[in-house]
This record gives C-alpha cells, structure tokens and sequence, in this order.
C-alpha cells in the first residue's frame, strides 16, 4: 500500500498535466468515433445501393403515422407523404426517367414531389425561386431538362419565358390553376385525380449510387449560376449529417431555409430521413414567427445561417426569450460577436458550426463548440480527406506557385486558400453542361505532379489552436443575405443600360452586417449620364432583391490588370464612405424608387445601424 497512493497521485497528476496540455482530446477521440460510425454507414449504403428513397420507403414501413411534415398547421405522416408521392409519380410516369426542374418554395408539395420523382427514376433540378428572365433560362438549359414544375404562385415568372421553353419542347406544369394560358397545364389536377396505391419499383430498376440525383445551383467563384450535380450517393451521404452531430430519433427539426440550397435539403430534409425524424417547416424565415413555431411544436434541433441568428438577436428582449426546447442549432456564417449574444439571451444551446459547400467535396463541422470556428484540424479527418491552406494573390486572383511551378502553403495563424485534394473518398464530379468551368475548379501539379485538387474559392485560417476559421470568399462571388451574388451576372444586367459603358461589382462590409453587400463601380458612355430612376427600375426589374447594387459609383476609366481582368482589391477597401470615394456615389433607396446621392450624414446613419438593410 506504501507506493499505491504515490503512484495514484503520479498518474492522477499525468492525467491533470495531459488534459491540460491537450483539453479537445476526449472530444476528437469522439469525433475520430463519429465520423467512423457514419464512414461504415455510407459504405453500406453503398453496398446495397441503399438510396434517399428507400431510406423513406422503409420508415413508411416503420412509422407510418408518425408526423413527418408539419407546415403550417397542418401535419403530414410519413404515411401520407408517401401516398401524395405515389400520385405525383403516376401523374407524371409518362416523364419516367428524364430530368425535371422545380421552381417550388417551401411546403409540404415540394417533399411528396421529390420523392414522387425519385420513384419513376427521375433527376431533379432544383431552381432558386428568386431568378427570373436570363437568369431562370440559363439555369434551367443547364441541366437539359425536359420538364418544368413551378409552384402557382410563380406563374407570372414562367409566362415571362414560356414563348423559350415551348421553341424548345418543354413540357411546362403549374401546381395550380393555368389560368387558360397556352402551354401551361394544371398539375395540381392531375395529381388529384390519380389514385395513391404504392407505385412498381420497376421504373426505378437502373437507379445506382452514381446515378444523378439532384441539381443544386451555386455561384461558385465565377460567372452566371452552375448546376452542381449531386449523385444519389452524395445525397445518401449527406443525411447522415445530422447523426453525426448528434440528432436523435426523438428530435423535431425547424427548417426556414430554403429547401432549393443545399442546407435545407440536403441537411436538413435528407438528414430528417435518415433520422427518422419530425420536420417543422417554414415557408420562410420570420423573426416574429421563429420562437413561436419552435415552441408551439416543441423543437429540439433548428437549422441557421448567420444572418438569420442576428436577425433574432436584433428583436426586442421578451420574459420568455428561454422558454424554449431547442437544444441543437446547426448551420453556419454565424459571427462570434452574435454567437455570444445569442447563447447569452437564448440559453446555452449547442451550436453546431460547419463549413461546407453544396459543390466542395469535404466539410469541416466545429465539434468543440469553439466560438467562432467552422471546424477544427483533425489527424483522422485529414488523412481521409487531404486539403490545404495555400497562398492567394489576391491581385491576380490566382494561388501563389514557387519556382518549380507548385503551390505554396500557408504558415499557421495566416490565411489561405483552401484546396482539398480529388479522391474516390472525396470526388468532384463537376457541374452539368459545364466543361470549362468544372475544369476551372480543378487545379493541377498543387504539391506533386499529376495531383489534382479542388479550388473551394474560400479562404480560411488554421490558428496554433488548430482551430479553422472562414475568413472570406475570392473571385467574382460574395454572400448577402445568405446567398451567393455572382457578380457577372449583375455586371451583364447593369450592362443592359445605354449609358453604361463597363460595370465592375463587388462587395463591400457593412457594421451590423453578415456578409458583403452589392456594390457598383461603372464608366459611362461618352456624353451620357448617369439615369439615377431608370437604373433603379432596370435593377429591381431585372436582379433579385439580394442582388441589386445597393452603392453605386462612377469611374472616369476602369482599372485593369495584365491580363485584362477588372481589378478589385482597391474597390473593396474604400468602401462606400463619400469621404473615400470621390462623387458622384449613389444609394439604392426604396422609398423614392430611384438611386439618390449618398451624403455623409447618410453614411454615418448606416454605419451607426440607424439604416438597415
């Protein structure tokens, strides 16, 4: 017993010493535990051809009764799901095996419409309900689509291009009346009339893992939205998730994203799926709605982006901010200054932080509960899916290559651009009808010759902690009001002026805000002015609402680089303060339904957030 209590002492000071030296231990090991658990899942789906579908069909089977939907007021079982699903794929078989494309927001009709799909072996291309004109015909060409589905309410929209889809064949359906338009046919009709008997699995007989499954849109890093093709095996993928965050059998998810991104869907309806789990769905983000629905249905897990976390921070204090269930908030964007506030007025919930890309091929998920972080630097999770952090010229828009013609990484503590290597775990299979731009996101010879990595367009920082934070996005994309603004396609609309000769657009940092928002450097045709009311018109006509340039500044000539490519970098960092930017500088003012001159004291109201957007 003499040296029992010496050695206990030993290994207890060891233990104390280790701990803290190393106090994320317990918290990778469990992570290096959880992503094992999924990997041995996802490989089984693999093996058994085990797809989103089937993962449904089988808790039909399990829980029929059990809610799955619930949408304003109204609950939808599995059961019934699956029995509205059975009469969208029997109303639409005749389209068996073709590629469809949806312009739905969020309701129940958007769920039994995919899975109807999924049943006669279709592929879905999923629209952004905010595009319209060139926009809208771009994407929807993307995907060599041969049927349009759009809700009722975005009739109008359709009409505005249905003289193009009818020159090219497209059958064009309307979840609601046709209004007795040409071309237009009632789908809401057709559903109804048909019976909701299980449909023969045999339409569906070639469906494999690599089958297409879905088309999600992304700016990316450059030009007009491209169509990233998901693989059933991607979508099987990504509902686990939210199991490996911790989702349980039990939870009640609150979706107000946008199920057309790949958050809402993927995530968030998918990985409601896998868990088995009840979803509460949203037809939009409401600040007044958010606490009332979570506590009216008894929510456990919510979905975010940052912004919509500061909206909620932003409401005015109530005596039942904490009368709540939520437990689990998952998403990303959200801001270290709003993180603390939020836990600090709605209760200690656990933040779920990830990085991730609905066109990447890896994610980075912040499993610690680091303030702040997307992710955290793990061995286990690197050896799988190699990425670095490398240097970016941000003149030049390209990575930074030595001498022998290879990339360069970053030091710890600065920032980089992150590259993940292209594998069999983590693949890259492109987008759809976009050779050159699939291509462009591959980058060649990054450490060794014949390697090939994928280009994220982010750049991120890796701290001595090993904790990784988003910094910001590079190339012709930003994020406003969590959307991605390709800035080509601005550039394009605001071209369409006469008396605009070249537009540059980029986004600069508001206070109070998360994200960049639009900003316009133009030149003007020789003897013309600047029309303040007809820009006005032209870009509320023709961009949606996160798009529009909300400043606007005339160059004399516009500044580019060796290579001919507008430079930026400049732009960026004067901002919109009139004190900074010589005049004439304009804002997008609503109330006047024109662009007006931007004054200091103007200026000084947004700073001071007196003046939101």
């Amino acid at each position: 017993m003499g040296i029992f209590y010496p050695v206990l002492l030993g290994a207890g000071l060891t233990a104390v010493f280790f701990f803290f030296k190393f106090p994320y231990f317990l918290q990778d090991c469990r992570y290096m535990v959880n992503m094992l658990r999924v990997g041995s899942k996802r490989e089984k789906f693999r093996e058994r051809n085990y797809t989103l579908l089937d993962c449904f069909l089988d808790l039909v089977q399990k829980q029929p009764h059990k809610p799955f939907i619930v949408f304003e007021d109204k609950v939808h079982s599995y059961l019934q799901v699956d029995q509205e699903s059975n009469k969208v794929a029997r109303a639409l078989q005749v389209h068996s095996g073709s590629t469809m494309a949806l312009m739905l927001g969020n309701e129940p009709a958007m769920v039994w419409i995919l899975m109807g799909l999924f049943k006669i072996n279709c592929a879905v291309s999923l629209l952004n309900t905010n595009i319209r004109a060139k926009s809208l015909l771009h994407c929807f060409n993307c995907c060599t689509s041969s049927v349009f589905i759009a809700g009722a309410e975005h009739r109008e929209v359709v009409c505005e291009v249905l003289p193009e889809l009818k020159a090219q064949g497209v059958y064009v359906y309307v979840l609601g009346d046709d209004g007795g338009v040409e071309g237009l046919h009632n789908l809401a009709e057709k559903i109804q009339q048909q019976p909701n008997t299980p449909v023969p699995p045999s339409p569906r007989g070639n469906i494999s893992m690599n089958s297409p499954a879905l088309y999600i849109y992304t700016s990316g890093t450059t030009g007009l939205p491209k169509a990233g093709l998901v693989l059933h095996s991607r979508l099987a993928t990504s509902s686990l998730f939210l199991s490996m965050v911790g989702v349980k059998s039990d939870d009640v998810l609150y979706i107000p994203l946008p199920l057309y991104h790949a958050a809402g869907l993927l995530i968030g309806l998918a990985g409601a799926i896998e868990r088995g789990i009840t979803v509460v769905l949203r037809r939009k983000f409401s600040t007044s709605q958010f606490w009332k629905d979570c506590r009216k249905h008894n929510v456990t897990v919510i979905q975010y982006i940052g912004e919509t976390m500061r909206y909620l921070c932003n409401t005015p204090k109530t005596d039942n901010d904490r009368q709540h269930k939520v437990r689990l908030a998952i998403g990303n964007g959200l801001r270290a200054d709003v993180w603390h506030d939020f836990q600090r007025r709605f209760g200690p919930l656990d933040i779920k932080e990830f990085y991730a890309a609905s066109d990447g091929n890896m994610s980075f998920v912040n499993y610690t509960g680091k303030v702040g972080a997307v992710g955290r630097v793990n061995f286990f999770h690197s050896k799988v899916f190699p990425y670095a952090l490398i240097q970016f010229d941000a003149v030049r828009e390209e990575p930074v290559r030595n001498n022998k013609g290879r990339c360069v990484p970053v030091p710890t503590g600065e920032t980089g651009l992150l590259v993940v290597k292209i594998t069999k775990v983590a693949p890259f299979v492109g987008y759809a009808g976009n050779p050159e731009q699939t291509e462009k996101k591959r980058l060649r010879d990054v450490f060794q010759p014949g390697d090939v990595y994928l280009n994220s367009g982010d750049l991120l920082k890796i701290d001595h902690d090993n904790f990784i934070y988003f910094q910001d996005r590079v190339g012709d994309t930003f994020r406003w009001k969590g959307e991605n603004v390709a800035t080509t396609e601005v550039a394009d609309v605001l071209d369409m002026l006469d008396f605009i000769e070249g537009a540059n657009i980029y986004g600069v940092k508001v206070p109070g805000h998360e994200g960049r928002v639009g900003m316009a450097a133009v030149t003007l045709k020789e003897n013309l002015e600047f029309d303040c009311r007809e820009t006005f018109n032209h870009v509320t006509s023709f961009l949606p609402v996160y798009a529009r340039p909300r400043f606007i500044r005339i160059l004399e000539s516009m500044e580019l680089t060796g290579t001919f490519k507008q430079v930026k970098v400049k732009l960026v960092k004067e901002g919109f303060d009139p004190e900074v930017v010589p005049p004439p500088l304009y804002v997008l003012h609503e109330s006047s339904s024109s662009y007006i001159p931007l004054t200091q004291s103007y200026y000084s109201s947004i700073v001071a957030g007196e003046i939101r957007f």
